[in-house]
């Protein structure tokens, strides 16, 4: 008997999701527990797993589809079964889900102000009432293509993408010319290349407005990348006043402490890093300065006791920042652990989506890449977000003695949400963690 693939549910608050790409095709061979399509939802690209062996009879979901929970993605069984060629509904066993407070005002709100036609009674997912309330949008305007003409997040970014959305959701403001994508001599790769890297098709005919007779391509945005920009958009430009002050941390004692117990801890099955020596300077400065792991809410500021730290790594088609839950109760080689797991299982997409969520505080380690200091956005709705660059020997004066020394030296930035804090504080919060470096033992 067939084996059914059924969208899962892949975190408490996550009721839908993209399917991105089919890792197989019909009439493919696949082992149970072996990946067979990516899902990508509002807060994290995961793999899932074929449920049982055999090959892939039917796939009912294209790519670039949003469904919800519980629907019908493919059917895995032995060659020659028989299966429906369409699935109908393809709801198998869906159930609405309670949302949060939160999410429940805003889908309240979005129904008060009217659906799609026919629509008045529909039920929006969290993810679609979220960005309507963000972008004042009246569900009416869009249409909807999720099943029974629901409208999905797909659909809302399609909507805003437009310029009739533009007009009407932002008040025509225009976007100046350096907030704009641009091309040019700055692209060097080849389109094979370019291509390969970023693991999408060229589409040479298609050509945006304002680029007409112009060479290049047109590179489509991924899931991951439209909702990083959203999210840096609004941090950046909507929401937080963004201030960053930068401080210079001699980094000689972190040095020998690693180099005295990198293999310690490798026997134990642990890569010591230098973001594990950042992170547990980030919990010694919160706990001096609390207020910095803080969220603004219009009632007051919520200051978070649990630290949550998160830890932005990169990836070949964006950025993704999942959380170590409760650093504060972990000592190095802990902290160590959750950095070397975590970074691992991002890459290769195995993280689930509790834990890209809750952080309090972030910590973007730009160094690895040869980066000196950088000026970070704000991961929403955090207060701060801190950047450390590179470690490179420079010569530096010692205080002590006026003489000139060689010492292992970088640069930290503290961006912060000025409504939140003011410089004596970030200032205060910077220092703790230039101390806790330069005084480890």
């Amino acid at each position: 008997m067939p084996t059914k693939v059924i969208m899962p549910q892949l975190g408490e608050s996550v009721v839908e999701g993209t399917v991105s790409k089919w890792l197989k095709q019909v009439g493919d061979r696949i082992e149970a527990f072996e990946p067979l399509l990516e899902i990508s939802t509002d807060k994290v690209d995961t793999e899932v797993s074929a449920p049982a062996s055999g090959v892939i009879l039917q796939i009912y979901v294209a790519e670039g589809t949003t469904v919800e929970r519980g629907v019908l993605l493919a059917m895995i069984g032995q060659p020659g079964e028989a299966v429906p060629e369409t699935t109908g509904t393809a709801i198998v066993g869906a159930a609405v889900l309670d949302t949060s407070s939160q999410d429940r005002g805003q889908a309240q709100t979005v129904a008060s102000n009217g659906g799609a036609s026919g629509q008045g009674s529909q039920r929006f997912s969290p993810v679609v009432a979220r960005m309507a309330a963000q972008n004042n949008l009246d569900l009416k305007q869009v249409s909807g293509t999720g099943l029974g003409g629901r409208v999905t997040k797909k659909d809302v970014e399609a909507y805003l993408a437009s310029d009739k959305a533009g007009a009407k959701a932002n008040g025509a403001v225009e976007v100046p010319p350096w907030e704009q994508p641009i091309s040019g001599d700055l692209f060097k790769s080849t389109d094979e290349v370019f291509a390969k890297a970023s693991g999408h098709a060229l589409q040479p005919h298609i050509a945006p407005a304002g680029t007409q007779g112009q060479p290049g391509h047109l590179v489509p945005h991924s899931a991951m990348r439209r909702s990083i920009a959203e999210h840096m958009v609004r941090s950046k430009l909507h929401t937080a006043p963004h201030v960053t002050t930068v401080f210079e941390v001699d980094m000689s004692r972190v040095m020998a402490h690693s180099q005295a117990n990198i293999d310690e801890y490798a026997a134990q099955g642990v890569k010591l890093t230098l973001t594990a020596y950042f992170i547990a300077a980030m919990v010694e400065a919160v706990r001096a300065q609390p207020i910095l792991n803080a969220q603004w809410t219009n009632e007051g500021l919520f200051v978070h006791h649990a630290i949550h730290i998160g830890m932005a790594v990169s990836l070949t088609e964006g950025l993704i920042v999942p959380v170590i839950h409760n650093a504060q109760d972990l000592n190095l080689m802990g902290i160590a652990r959750n950095v070397v797991d975590l970074a691992a299982r991002a890459r290769s997409k195995q993280l689930h989506p509790e834990e890209v969520t809750n952080g309090t505080i972030t910590l973007t380690n730009h160094g690895v890449s040869g980066s000196l200091f950088a000026t970070p956005i704000i991961n929403q709705p955090q207060s701060a977000i801190v950047g450390v660059g590179v470690v490179q020997k420079r010569a530096v004066v010692i205080d002590e003695t006026d003489s000139i020394a060689i010492r292992p030296m970088l640069y930290a930035t503290l961006t912060f949400d000025h409504r939140v804090a003011d410089g004596a504080i970030a200032d205060a919060f910077m220092r703790v963690f230039k101390d806790t470096l330069q005084n480890w033992s």
